[in-house]
């Protein structure tokens, strides 16, 4: 019996992309997005991803009769475009629920930065995700996966607060130092919180690397990826592989063999002997935690420094970081749903990665993802739709205050009244 395991976790989001949106238009129209872009890619992506990933997983899992297993973290964003552009990728993803060897894990409804800069957003947005999942696959999740997975020691203590036991994210060489991520640790402040650290280097040969005929290792095989497993885990209890969903036929194309060695996988795995496959809650049951981990300051599983440089490494991202969660608290007392519709989508972490300027490391990884030719138009169109939308915010917190004045004015020529008949009695 296989003592040590694969945890294959897989990220599933699309953001609500916005039209070009220009400085006449504010205070004018208020519909930010670019229903276009967003449908056709949404169907590219079903038709290369999705669906057909989907059944590859389906029948890999009944092959296996309950060994292959997986986990999801699906976006609220990506969810209500499945529901609206393409229906038939949420059934596929019911139809994985149904097996009971897929985890869905609970992640921030818009795949925001909200851990960052609200932790009254940050707790929303995690029990809205975690309803719609449970409403959509008949599961609760358990456990939980930040946007970019996204941690520190305080957002450790805040996710363990809402009743999550496990929590992924990145192995990363400044935190991990000379220890390895392929076993349980547990968050340095809250040891009752356990965590799961992504093996970055396996991960990224599949989701980087693979269809790289200049990598030294090109053509990767499932019976050569396993053996590098192996030699990775001679210290440890589970490799930990998270990688984007898309990484299946769009990042890496059908053409590259990708799906192909995917389907080779389990069966060169379960082979082998020496390891299982386990969703990430059954990880942290199976295996003991070896050590804690401190994380200061937060760490993603973004570029080589596996920092949030990525989302607010410049001026341009800091200054529209801080004046979309200035509005917090005037859209709490507001409580208007299409409003905070609106506000939801422009917390996309996705906005905020389209005005990074860092293109010396990571340079083609940001240009493939980016629908703008520079930082600065995408910091631009955004700080658009931020003015418009602050102008709608504005409106109803002064009709807010309009009614409420209006409603105590009525109410004290009332008790008047009241007071001179009960003495006239």
């Amino acid at each position: 019996m296989a003592t040590k395991s694969i945890c294959l976790y897989f990220q599933v989001h699309q953001p609500m992309r916005l039209r070009l949106y220009r400085f006449f238009d504010i205070g004018k129209d208020s519909h930010y997005y670019d229903d276009f872009a967003n449908r056709t890619i949404l169907r590219r992506v079903a038709q290369r991803c999705y669906l057909p990933m989907n059944q590859l997983m389906l029948e890999l899992i009944e092959k296996h009769k309950g060994k292959f297993k997986i986990a999801f973290s699906i976006s609220g964003s990506a969810l209500d475009q499945f529901q609206r552009f393409c229906p038939d990728v949420l059934d596929s993803f019911k139809a994985l629920a149904a097996t009971g060897c897929v985890e869905f894990l609970a992640e921030t409804y818009y795949h925001s930065l909200a851990s960052l800069g609200s932790e009254s957003e940050f707790r929303h947005q995690v029990e809205k995700h975690a309803a719609h999942i449970e409403e959509e696959f008949g599961v609760k999740p358990t456990a939980f996966r930040n946007t970019e997975l996204i941690y520190s020691n305080s957002i450790g203590e805040m996710v363990y607060d809402m009743g999550y036991k496990t929590m992924l994210t990145e192995g990363a060489r400044h935190i991990m130092g000379w220890q390895s991520p392929n076993f349980v640790y547990t968050a340095q402040t809250q040891p009752r919180l356990k965590l799961l650290l992504r093996n970055y280097n396996l991960s990224d040969d599949i989701a980087f690397r693979f269809s790289n005929r200049g990598w030294d290792m090109w053509p990767l095989t499932a019976d050569k990826y396993v053996n590098w497993i192996k030699e990775s885990a001679r210290e440890g209890d589970v490799v930990n592989l998270f990688m984007d969903y898309e990484t299946f036929g769009e990042h890496q194309s059908a053409e590259s063999g990708i799906f192909d060695f995917m389907r080779a996988l389990p069966d060169a795995v379960l082979r082998d002997g020496n390891f299982g496959f386990v969703t990430p809650s059954e990880a942290t049951r199976k295996y003991k935690p070896v050590s804690d981990i401190a994380v200061e300051d937060a760490i993603s599983w973004a570029d080589e420094e596996k920092d949030l440089t990525a989302w607010l490494g410049n001026e341009l991202q800091s200054e529209a970081f801080k004046k979309v969660y200035a509005m917090t608290e005037k859209l709490a007392i507001v409580n208007d749903p299409e409003l905070y519709k609106d506000f939801g989508h422009l917390q996309e972490s996705d906005h905020f990665y389209y005005m990074c300027t860092k293109f010396f490391s990571d340079g083609e990884v940001h240009r493939y993802f980016n629908p703008y030719d520079t930082p600065y138009e995408a910091f631009i169109n955004y700080m658009n739709v931020i003015s418009d939308f602050q102008i709608r915010l504005d409106e109803k917190r002064a009709a807010l205050d309009v009614k409420e004045t209006a409603e105590k004015e009525l109410k004290i020529p009332a008790r008047k009244v009241r007071k001179k008949v009960a003495k006239k009695q």
